[in-house]
């Protein structure tokens, strides 16, 4: 669970001093410290080859959105305090800095307020500074992202609402966008392909508690057996707080929610077609417990009658160290040229620290079976003695678990007691269903050997 200790010097410069980490470990980057603006080095060239792009929004999303400024993704990203937009100075001032005479710069705007209106305002200062100093309008395009499905009310975009949230498909936006304009596409194509991944791309998100904001604490606490589903990633509530669910229930809810909304089934009115997958850590999910979403997630969009096509799991949008995860699809086109040139955007290697390149290589067969050793006959038969001693050993370790594991808790990771009763357990259950060849004591030795190597 999230709580309020964090590594920290002073929350005031936390942000500029985590942006220089940034810049150490990734030489490739530099940084505006005064207005929180990381930027590839050799900006001037990209100005003068290619499409130009930025993004930004409050801290505290890492990597997004300074670390995915490099080749093949965003050219600048523009930073606020936590979980607060950038002015639009520093928004004026990061376009600027990477605005492209000769091909345009694409803004992407997660759809929050406070973004919409600074970046929004910023992109119309520019213009107008252009054309009070005699310069053409200039060639700037925005894209708002607004890939949430988990609003508290479906009804918001109607209603007049907090509306759709701009999540982790943000990143598939700019990542498309980024590798178009890398490949020499116009502002207008590359805008164009931003528009698609926008507009087909829904994501919902869930948390076993709300994170710790430096310098604040914790705005609120779920209680130990609740998860909150559609919970933001700057904490706001989710539309419904429930008792914690096994994986195997929770996740395939989160993939219907998506699939069953409104919104996806306007872009997939067939009900089924070919989609992208991302499985994205909200910022303290173990690597282990992504795994398994992922896992179910992919297994889940196939049973609904789906094509996977393509499967991104990592940490891409977070909400500082909050113990959830969000789940995204995106709906590639119909048409078969369309979706095989999108794929290829998607495909096209990233050179910043946030994305996540994956390898493919080919398939060269099967070797399963030079891993596989001698095949051994087991022939199982019963020995009251032997079942006598199992069962005995047996209710004593089921007896003592409880101390063993309280043992373990003083001095070590505190399994103990439950690994040697998932070992006794197995033993146990083996020679219950007559699985041993207890009237071989050699061969029934062997046999639990290999039983224990299993359960434990």
């Amino acid at each position: 669970m999230s709580a309020g200790k964090h590594f920290i010097t002073d929350a005031k410069t936390l942000v500029k001093d985590s942006l220089h980490g940034l810049t150490i470990a990734n030489p490739h980057l530099s940084f505006d410290e005064q207005q929180k603006v990381i930027f590839t080095k050799d900006l001037a060239n990209l100005r003068k080859a290619q499409a130009t792009i930025f993004c930004g929004g409050g801290s505290g999303h890492e990597p997004a959105h300074a670390g995915f400024v490099g080749h093949g993704a965003l050219t600048a990203a523009v930073s606020g305090h936590v979980f607060a937009s950038p002015t639009s100075s520093q928004v004026l001032s990061c376009l600027r800095r990477v605005y492209s005479e000769e091909h345009g710069t694409l803004v992407v705007i997660k759809n929050y307020t406070g973004d919409v209106l600074n970046f929004g305002r910023a992109v119309e200062r520019f213009k107008s500074e252009c054309v009070n100093h005699g310069k053409p309008l200039p060639k700037v395009a925005m894209v708002v992202v607004d890939d949430d499905v988990g609003v508290v009310n479906p009804n918001d975009d109607e209603e007049g609402g907090v509306g759709r949230r701009g999540l982790a498909g943000t990143v598939l936006v700019y990542k498309v966008a980024g590798a178009h304009a890398a490949g020499g596409g116009t502002l207008e194509q590359v805008k164009a392909s931003a528009e698609y991944v926008v507009s087909h791309t829904f994501t919902i998100g869930c948390a076993l508690n709300a994170a710790s904001v430096p310098g604040i604490g914790m705005p609120r606490s779920l209680q130990d057996n609740e998860i909150e589903i559609g919970m933001g990633i700057h904490n706001e509530p989710g539309f419904a707080t429930k008792e914690l669910q096994p994986a195997s229930v929770l996740v395939p809810g989160l993939v219907d929610h998506i699939i069953n909304s409104a919104q996806f089934k306007g872009a997939c009115p067939g009900g089924t077609g070919r989609v992208l997958l991302m499985v994205n850590n909200l910022g303290a999910t173990s690597n282990l417990e992504m795994g398994l979403v992922t896992k179910i997630a992919a297994e889940t969009v196939q049973e609904r009658g789906f094509t996977l096509e393509r499967t991104f799991t990592g940490t891409y949008m977070t909400g500082l160290a909050m113990p959830g995860v969000s789940i995204s699809l995106l709906v590639l086109p119909e048409d078969a040229s369309e979706r095989t040139k999108l794929l290829a955007l998607v495909d096209q290697p990233a050179y910043c620290p946030g994305w996540i390149n994956q390898s493919t290589v080919a398939d060269a067969g099967s070797t399963d079976e030079s891993a596989e050793g001698p095949v051994v006959q087991i022939k199982a038969a019963g020995d009251p003695t032997w079942e006598k001693a199992i069962s005995e050993a047996y209710s004593n370790v089921v007896e003592e678990e409880p101390q063993v594991t309280l043992l373990d808790q003083l001095m070590g990771d505190g399994d103990c007691g439950q690994v040697l009763l998932s070992g006794a357990t197995a033993i146990h259950d083996a020679a219950k269903n007559k699985q041993l060849p207890l009237n071989d004591p050699p061969a029934a030795l062997a046999r639990i050997s290999s039983i224990v190597e299993d359960a434990m």
